[in-house]
């Protein structure tokens, strides 16, 4: 197993995130328990010693499941991580609540890392409210010794970041964001990890495999990346970019059964970072795959002068083509909750006059119309 140092402890690479933990008959919320205490115990013989997961995953059952599991082995001999679910506006005032629970939940008397969960568009404002006190609460549970590091996750774009470090960055000791070789383009994942960078915080990734997607690309993508590294799997080479990111302490993967946690720790056995060579293959297979499912907005801007309801036409496109290729998922409809709902995609009237001078000639009318829909259903 590879080690990162972390303020001067060893950090196992690897962390395993139970978010896609092993469920009965396809019920999310019935964890298979007999299932994840293999795999705990796999992880730990290994020398995983980071473990991940949060109020909302499984139904509320992964927290339990987790800590009840972990139980069984020496408190040092393992770090917990959970977060604040601050997702879900309506938890806003109710820190102490939610962490005194957390802690009878896990059956631990503190947690060695506990992150604010994802600071994005929709929650930034009730994060950064004084009158909720939520980053000023946990702060002093650090104080007191019930929370060893304390941190932050996001899907938010850099702007968010930006307003969040501004405010509570000198607090934050890690940064959890999703980053993979695709989202290093499609998600601004450069421009997030050198934000990061300024502000001296290590960085632990989550989705490296962005839901499994990169682990299964299309034959002819596959038999690039074979002809390179003829015994690296598909999904070793997204580890393999990771390896390569500085700043990197921490890669959390959401592993659902004992033969996904065995290749993960071949994988992370040994530090093999991609070459230029290797890098610039990647980025042809991630502009290909874009291409296909996205529409090729520039920001230029033209639209939205020439639009009656002053919508931000390439913000909409941006979040439609992520919307797209991912086949649906939460970011979208996360973004679009703190924008006014007469500025969502549905308030488009289909006049076509931000066509008229797009220098793409995209069909906004219809991408307006067919993400109305997309969100709607």
């Amino acid at each position: 197993m590879i080690y990162k140092e972390f303020q001067g402890e060893k950090l196992s690479a690897l962390g395993l995130g139970a978010m896609r933990l092993p469920v009965l008959d396809g019920d999310d919320s019935k964890v298979d328990e007999a299932a994840a205490a293999k795999m705990v115990a796999r992880a730990m013989e290994a020398g995983i010693n980071y473990y991940d997961t949060a109020w909302g995953y499984h139904g509320g059952n992964s927290e339990r499941i987790l800590g009840g599991t972990l139980r069984a082995y020496p408190r040092e001999s393992y770090n917990l991580a959970t977060k604040f679910p601050g997702y879900d506006l309506s938890n806003m005032g109710k820190a102490e609540e939610i962490f005194e629970e957390q802690l009878k939940r896990c059956g631990v008397e503190y947690f060695d890392y506990y992150l604010l969960h994802n600071v994005c568009e929709m929650n930034i404002d009730a994060y950064l409210d004084k009158q909720y006190g939520t980053v000023e609460y946990l702060a002093e549970q650090k104080r007191r010794g019930r929370i060893r590091h304390l941190g932050f996750s996001t899907h938010g774009a850099p702007p968010v970041m930006e307003r969040f470090l501004a405010a509570y960055g000198d607090q934050m000791e890690l940064c959890q964001i999703q980053l993979n070789w695709l989202d290093w383009v499609f998600q601004e994942g450069k421009e997030k990890v050198e934000l990061l960078r300024t502000y001296g915080l290590p960085i632990w990734v989550m989705e490296p495999l962005r839901g499994g997607k990169l682990a299964k690309l299309a034959e002819e993508d596959a038999v690039k990346l074979k002809a390179l590294r003829p015994g690296e799997s598909t999904a070793g080479w997204a580890f393999r970019f990771l390896q390569g990111i500085s700043g990197v302490v921490n890669v959390l993967s959401g592993m659902s059964n004992l033969q996904q946690l065995e290749e993960n720790l071949a994988t992370f056995e040994t530090e093999q970072p991609l070459n230029a060579q290797e890098l610039d293959v990647l980025r042809s297979i991630t502009e290909g795959m874009l291409q296909q499912k996205v529409l090729p907005c520039t920001a230029c801007h033209y639209c939205t002068s020439h639009c009656p309801k002053h919508l931000d036409i390439p913000m909409l496109l941006e979040l439609y083509n992520e919307h797209n290729f991912t086949g649906g998922g939460f970011i979208a409809p996360m973004a679009l909750m703190a924008v006014p709902q007469e500025k969502h995609p549905s308030a488009c009237v289909g006049c076509r006059g931000c066509e008229a001078v797009c220098p793409q000639q995209l069909g906004i009318a219809e991408a307006m119309a067919d993400f109305a829909a997309k969100l709607k259903g």
